[in-house]
């Protein structure tokens, strides 16, 4: 156990896995316990959730799970005053909940803009909502916010509504950073890339064969500089970094975690 977040109060929120392995959000809930957080974690799967409690309390740490969807404002509202009930402060809100799926703008209709939006911006924006209020009367917190290296440069075809919902992470985290900078609030954006996720992969295993699989995990690895994905530790280090004083004079940065991914051309 490290001491780094040491009895800070951390919501996090997708804190379960969407499948069997290590997703960012879940990876980030388990590494801010090893570092002292008391952690209140938010899945809309109450069984994933509490995957990842009995992690956490299985190494000691303390973990509070909460099933709720938050891209409802009544839920946010809800699962805020239960964090504050429980731990009668909140330090860190770890915006973590997003979606990764194909979807262009010839391809899709208005009822999946709005979905996507709602998951990955929507969300974010309802969380803020109700916890930078808490953090003021504090005295201050930190805020992260997960995007993707899709927020900066494209993907391949048929992804323009995830990337414009990336980018549209990195307006708020930079807007939020400047408006909440005179009380003591940190906001900051970690962009993954190249991340072996469940999220990411599971689609993948499920379509084709073992082989095949191992062949497409090999590939991924090839095409990163550093010779490897990243797991979601990579990035739950990262989001440790950003939570911790380490960071206190970091705000409104956009942290690439992506082993290099985004130096190669396109």
């Amino acid at each position: 156990m490290g001491g780094r977040l040491k009895d800070r109060v951390a919501i996090v929120t997708g804190a379960g896995s969407s499948g069997p392995g290590w997703g960012n959000g879940k990876a980030t809930a388990v590494q801010f316990a090893r570092e002292g957080a008391k952690v209140f974690g938010i899945d809309i799967n109450p069984v994933a959730a509490a995957e990842t409690k009995k992690i956490v309390e299985g190494e000691g740490g303390n973990f509070v799970a909460h099933a709720a969807d938050i891209t409802k404002d009544e839920a946010v509202s809800a699962l805020v005053a239960t964090c504050l009930k429980t731990f009668g402060r909140i330090d860190i809100l770890h915006n973590n909940v997003g979606v990764y799926e194909k979807g262009g703008v010839e391809t899709r209709d208005l009822a999946y803009w709005d979905r996507v939006n709602a998951i990955n911006v929507s969300s974010m924006f309802l969380m803020c909502k109700h916890v930078l209020p808490v953090m003021v009367r504090q005295g201050g917190g930190t805020v992260i916010n997960i995007a993707s290296i899709a927020a900066i440069r494209g993907l391949s075809p048929d992804y323009s509504i995830y990337c414009a919902t990336k980018a549209a992470a990195l307006g708020l985290t930079k807007s939020l950073a400047l408006e909440y900078a005179k009380h003591k609030i940190r906001v900051n954006a970690i962009l993954p890339g190249m991340i072996d996720t469940p999220l990411a992969l599971e689609p993948i295993r499920k379509r084709v064969s073992t082989d095949e699989f191992q062949r497409i995990l090999g590939e991924r690895a090839s095409l990163n500089p550093l010779g490897r994905a990243g797991t979601g530790f990579d990035v739950a280090k990262a989001a440790v970094f950003l939570a911790s004083d380490d960071a206190e004079f970091i705000t409104g940065i956009d942290l690439v975690v992506d082993g290099g991914l985004t130096l190669k051309p396109m």
